[in-house]
């Protein structure tokens, strides 16, 4: 199994329902514990790339107003919250000593090989810069063709592009249940995936919440592309971001999703 500790380049992402409070306004005491807890790694000698959902719910509490009905509020939202996100991000890492770099990505990068390998060489320069990118799905000008269908999906062909070692994805769920959690008291969590199999993918579900696009069945999909590729990941419960040093220290947490 491997653990924070024998990797060296790690993806992490977190979403929308876990960045946010339930009113959707951005969770300021657990992103800045995230980010601490990311600048201890960085300061450990780790190389992290951070993808970020939260830019339509950043805009929408900077604006006062609700929640976008359609594509293009949805995008005017998300050119608003954007900058709100990372002028957070960038605050909170610099308190800590560290550079944050924005990075916006929308499917044609990972399709066309010319631009993949110009994000390829942006990932790898920013990280021996000793940056954090931070990166999320260009909502702004994405479209049905151009879009990833969620930052479980991005995130998992960040970990492609950037090489990494492992992915963490950073949840609002403790890992991948036998049953949806929610509405079964009983259900039992997984503790480790070594294939996903038909009868695993039938444990997940729809989508997560009303503030996130995703579900357990995206984040599978995620699993299935990097696993397939050679690079595990963790789905582990995000509410409290300090659960990255159990990780650190070699702790079972989560569930984990072994690599080819």
């Amino acid at each position: 199994m491997s653990t924070l500790k024998n990797c060296r380049r790690i993806v992490v992402k977190i979403g929308t329902s876990t960045l946010t409070h339930e009113e959707g306004h951005l969770n300021l005491r657990r992103i800045e514990t995230l980010v601490k807890t990311l600048s201890d790694f960085k300061n450990a000698g780790k190389e992290i790339v951070l993808v970020s959902s939260g830019a339509v719910s950043a805009g929408v509490a900077r604006l006062g107003t609700h929640r976008p009905t359609c594509t293009k509020e949805k995008q005017a939202m998300a050119a608003v919250g954007q900058s709100e996100l990372m002028k957070l991000y960038s605050r909170f890492f610099s308190d800590y000593g560290h550079t944050v770099a924005q990075m916006l990505l929308t499917k044609d990068v990972i399709d066309n090989p010319e631009r993949r390998a110009a994000a390829e060489d942006t990932f790898s320069t920013l990280l021996e810069m000793g940056c954090v990118p931070i990166v999320n799905e260009n909502d702004c000008i994405s479209t049905t063709e151009l879009n990833f269908g969620g930052n479980d999906t991005l995130s998992a062909y960040v970990a492609l592009v950037c090489h990494a070692d492992l992915l963490i994805n950073l949840s609002d769920v403790d890992g991948l249940y036998d049953s949806d959690p929610r509405k079964n008291p009983h259900a039992k969590r997984i503790d480790t995936v070594a294939a996903l199999t038909d009868e695993i993918r039938a444990m997940a579900g729809g989508a997560g919440t009303a503030r996130g696009t995703g579900g357990m069945a995206t984040k599978l999909t995620a699993a299935k592309i990097v696993t397939d590729m050679g690079i595990p990941m963790y789905i582990v419960n995000g509410k409290d971001p300090l659960i990255l040093y159990e990780l650190l220290d070699g702790a079972h947490v989560g569930t984990y999703f072994a690599a080819k």
